[in-house]
């Protein structure tokens, strides 16, 4: 292989990977904010059940439960709270 081929592959190769970022760029940014969104629910989750000694709140710590959180926030969270106190389990 020449090194004119060598250049015009990484030219096409380098392409293509810019037209597969540009593609998915939207999508990747959404699953990446859903994933950190969740990673701070479950942080949240876990700050609850540390005080739930003193305050008698306590959700369980599940992927349900943070996907709530990360997709409605706040509101999220108190939801399940409020839906976990009409239930009382």
């Amino acid at each position: 292989m020449s090194v004119i081929e060598k250049i015009s592959l990484g030219l096409v190769l380098l392409f293509l990977l810019v037209a597969i970022w540009r593609l998915f760029k939207t999508p990747l940014k959404l699953v990446l904010r859903l994933v950190i969104n969740t990673a701070l629910g479950f942080g949240a989750l876990w700050a609850l059940d540390l005080t739930t000694a003193y305050t008698g709140l306590s959700l369980g710590l599940n992927l349900f439960n943070a996907l709530v959180i990360a997709i409605l926030g706040v509101p999220g969270f108190c939801l399940l709270l409020l839906i976990q106190w009409i239930l009382g389990t």
